[in-house]
């Protein structure tokens, strides 16, 4: 390796919250680092998802799915791992509206750690941490699934993944720029591989002149390809993010990311495991390493097969189905589902009103409407 060469470092979701908190209030850095920490050191750049804020604040937006915070000294875990970057275009980062931002950023920047993919204006969220390093100048983007990218009363604003603001925000790094690195939080949830829309799309990410790309969100590691040359990575899982009852699951499985830039870019796949029985993040053992990059090859295989990942994402829709079922009836809840699974409980949507529904997120012009007309609901009365 040259010594010209720079390395950054990525890595998947961080969220300290239960015991990973816990141990940042006492100070314990090293039970939550444990022997992963020496993946940090000597890095020129480490970036990370931030996927919670860090704030006291009690005042949770209106929203639906799990609302996530941590203790803001929380902000001591990063500058422990030497964190440099928090890419912060995510689905949760807003789950304390502005206060909960606003503390967040603070910290940040207190603590000599930089944000992207977040801002007071959308325009803001849009521009890309640059660096220079090396005689080479670095440009990062960030974006995320529209879910949740902004406090209600649009004080802050996540950059939302829109294809056309990828093309035209990429076109213009590209100009300025020696290498172009683009992070994004989307996805199918504990699904482990890409859906088609996501594998072309982020392959138009690279079309569009990116020279690698990230993904995160989905709490599964997935496999990652080589197009045109340039790595796209479709899932690095959980880095930190420990959760009641969650053991040697894919939650609790993942990887970074170290990319090291040259004259040609390389990248080295570190696999972890972390917050099982033990809390922390940890190197996996040599048979550990073995099953890992078994799976991932076996994730690469149908990743590159157009027929077969279609196959596997139709697969997935099929077992998450009932759920998506649940959440378009009238009345929703955990003890309604399983009655109306068994039959006990009526549907109340007809074919022709489910059909009405299709047409109405399927067609972009009326999805414009009825996402306008349903934002209503998430401003405070």
């Amino acid at each position: 390796m040259s010594s010209d060469s720079i390395k950054i470092l990525v890595t998947g979701d961080f969220c300290p919250i239960n015991r990973m908190e816990e141990l940042a209030l006492k100070g314990d850095y090293r039970s939550i680092f444990n022997d992963f920490i020496d993946v940090f050191m000597d890095n020129d750049l480490n970036i990370v998802d931030l996927e919670c804020p860090l704030t006291e604040s009690g005042s949770a937006r209106l929203k639906t799915g799990p609302h996530q915070k941590a203790h803001p000294e929380c902000i001591k875990i990063l500058t422990h791992a030497n964190i440099h970057l928090a890419a912060m275009a995510n689905n949760h980062i807003m789950d304390y509206d502005e206060r909960g931002v606003l503390e967040t950023l603070e910290l940040c920047n207190a603590n000599n750690i930089n944000t992207v993919g977040i801002g007071l204006t959308k325009e803001h969220a849009r521009k890309p941490y640059s660096v220079f390093i090396k005689n080479r100048k670095i440009a990062i983007l960030n974006f995320a699934d529209n879910e949740f990218l902004s406090t209600p009363d649009g004080t802050f604003n996540c950059n939302p993944l829109n294809p056309v603001h990828c093309f035209y925000d990429i076109e213009a790094a590209g100009k300025y720029h020696d290498y172009i690195i683009v992070i994004i939080h989307a996805g199918n949830e504990f699904f482990e591989l890409p859906s088609p829309r996501t594998k072309e799309l982020y392959r138009f990410i690279i079309d569009s002149g990116a020279d690698a790309v990230f993904s995160h969100h989905t709490h599964a590691f997935s496999g990652y390809e080589l197009y045109r040359s340039k790595p796209i990575f479709y899932g690095l899982g959980n880095f930190i993010y420990d959760w009641p009852g969650k053991l040697n699951e894919n939650w609790n499985k993942g990887f970074v990311v170290r990319l090291i830039i040259s004259d040609k870019a390389e990248f080295e796949i570190i696999p972890h495991k972390q917050n099982n029985e033990k809390p922390g993040i940890f190197h996996l053992d040599s048979k550990e390493t073995e099953d890992f990059f078994k799976e991932i090859n076996q994730l690469n295989t149908i990743i590159e097969d157009d027929r077969q990942l279609k196959a596997e994402f139709l697969n997935y829709c099929q077992s998450v189905y009932p759920m998506y079922d649940a959440f378009i009836e009238p009345y929703f809840g955990k003890n309604i589902a399983s009655l109306r699974k068994r039959g006990f409980f009526p549907r109340f949507l007809s074919r022709r009103k489910r059909l009405l529904l299709l047409n109405l997120t399927r067609c972009e012009s009326h999805r414009d409407v009825l996402v306008r007309f349903l934002k209503k609901y998430e401003k405070k009365k």
